[in-house]
């Protein structure tokens, strides 16, 4: 039950390519929301998805790089609020918050694969809250996927929430980091006459108010950003921090979901029942054992708990990489996982 550890022979990512194909899907009530989505690579290849992290982190081209475009049907989605979907959460907060939970998520991924008039997901690969999201889609429809794609694991238990944004536990190696982050609501004047004990419900405070919005976003986003690489990438820290479309989605849908468990039952993704649905469907997940954001024992969790109700579950731990999926052996071991599955359908062909 060891976990293979990961030697990148090679972090290439496959070539820069374009979608041949992008739309707007209507979902919700009264089509409340209007989802950005794309498709590229084979059109008659095998049909993969990729569930972005935050939640509100919005895709970015470079993760079609993951995915080989001669065998795969690449699709990216901006999910609810976030990214070009409609209304982004910078633009029109109350709006873009309506209706956003993960339960309505869920269920934009069905309408967008019936859309696109895809049977069975050949591949989803979701990493971070997108692992949680990929977890509760195939909790939810296993019919519908044939393999999980996990990156950075995050199954939404009190501990993972706790660590990162409550306890400080994940920024130990961060102090100062963590220093910033807390102290940003422990004296921000707006608080001084009612100051919430939990960090996260003074953010929310702090976000819900357009005054205090864009200073907000900025603090945990950056606290968030700083502890996701090895090697933090300064410069697009700031490209971040100075885009509110990317950056208020992000802080904003992070905050409300924390506070909200992710919208689901303590434990709900690793309970037996919930598990068991898995069986038909083969998991790999990629974790940088320097992860600092979503810790490694989550994902070593998870792995045992599949592993436990039988579910076919491969875990690789990256040294020397942390969180994010721009971190070039993250990148690597993702697109290695991917060619793989892709060549195991050839075989079973």
């Amino acid at each position: 039950m060891s976990a293979p550890r990961v030697d990148l022979p090679n972090t290439e990512l496959h070539p820069p390519i374009a979608p041949y194909e992008t739309g707007f899907l209507k979902v919700g009530d009264e089509a409340s929301h209007e989802l950005y989505y794309e498709v590229s690579g084979n059109a008659d290849g095998l049909p993969a998805l990729f569930l972005h992290g935050g939640p509100g982190g919005g895709t970015r081209p470079g993760v079609r790089q993951v995915f080989d475009p001669d065998k795969y049907r690449i699709v990216l989605l901006d999910q609810r609020g976030s990214g070009q979907s409609r209304p982004n959460v910078a633009e029109d907060f109350d709006r873009a918050l309506a209706d956003n939970t993960t339960e309505h998520l869920v269920a934009d991924l069905e309408v967008l694969r019936e859309h696109l008039g895809v049977d069975r997901w050949h591949l989803v690969l979701g990493g971070s809250w997108g692992s949680t999201l990929a977890l509760a889609y195939a909790q939810a429809h296993a019919d519908r996927m044939k393999n999980l794609l996990l990156r950075g694991i995050f199954t939404f238990l009190r501990d993972e929430v706790d660590d990162l944004f409550r306890n400080g536990t994940t920024a130990r190696h961060y102090p100062e980091v963590w220093a910033a982050y807390r102290d940003f609501v422990v004296t921000h004047p707006s608080l001084a006459s009612s100051r919430p004990d939990d960090l996260v419900e003074g953010y929310r405070i702090l976000l819900s108010n357009p005054d205090t919005r864009d200073a907000a976003a900025a603090a945990f986003v950056g606290y968030e950003l700083a502890l996701s690489s090895a090697m933090p990438n300064h410069e697009r820290i700031a490209a971040t921090l100075a885009t509110p479309k990317t950056l208020i989605p992000f802080a904003s849908l992070e905050v409300v979901y924390m506070l909200a468990g992710g919208f689901l039952g303590e434990g709900q993704l690793l309970q037996p029942e919930c598990l068991a649905r898995l069986r038909d469907i083969k998991v790999s997940m990629v974790h940088g054992r320097a992860d600092h954001v979503c810790l490694p024992t989550a994902a070593w969790r998870l792995h045992q708990a599949l592993l436990e109700h039988h579910v076919d579950s491969r875990l690789w731990f990256v040294d020397g990489n942390g969180h994010s999926d721009s971190e070039p052996g993250i990148g690597g071991a993702l697109r290695m996982e991917a060619d793989r599955i892709a060549r195991s359908a050839a075989h079973n062909v």
